[in-house]
């Protein structure tokens, strides 16, 4: 399958995303307070991780996550409070579900990228 240039730079926004949030999910399981919020934090981490290996198999680009959000998570953390700043969290994450919904039908490895957001913000929301 042939894809549009449009859905190319959406595969790779969303690729970029993923290994942001990468970083994001590390920089704060250094600073929260639980074990459990360490490792919850670790193992999402990880699975975006994945995700951006699965947006990595369409568009072949090799990127670096940028450390904007990974620099402003702590700071939000002690700034917002974990309350506050899980909501927004949970909140990004069941977006990233509903924004990565019409890309299934031409990617469909994206759906259980589109599962996993879902679950991340349960996770988090969890955490409340």
């Amino acid at each position: 399958m042939t894809m549009t240039q449009e859905q190319f730079k959406e595969l790779i926004r969303s690729q970029q995303g993923e290994l942001n949030a990468v970083l994001m999910y590390q920089r704060l399981a250094k600073v929260v307070k639980t074990d459990k919020e360490r490792e919850t934090f670790l193992q999402l981490a990880k699975e975006e991780g994945r995700h951006a290996s699965v947006f990595h198999a369409y568009t072949k680009e090799a990127l670096k996550p940028k450390k904007t959000m990974a620099v402003i998570m702590p700071f939000l953390y002690r700034l917002l409070g974990k309350k506050r700043l899980y909501k927004l969290i949970a909140k990004g994450e069941y977006a990233a579900a509903v924004g990565y919904e019409h890309m299934i039908a031409d990617f469909p490895e994206v759906e259980s990228v589109k599962n996993d957001e879902k679950r991340h913000g349960d996770i988090i929301s969890g955490l409340l």
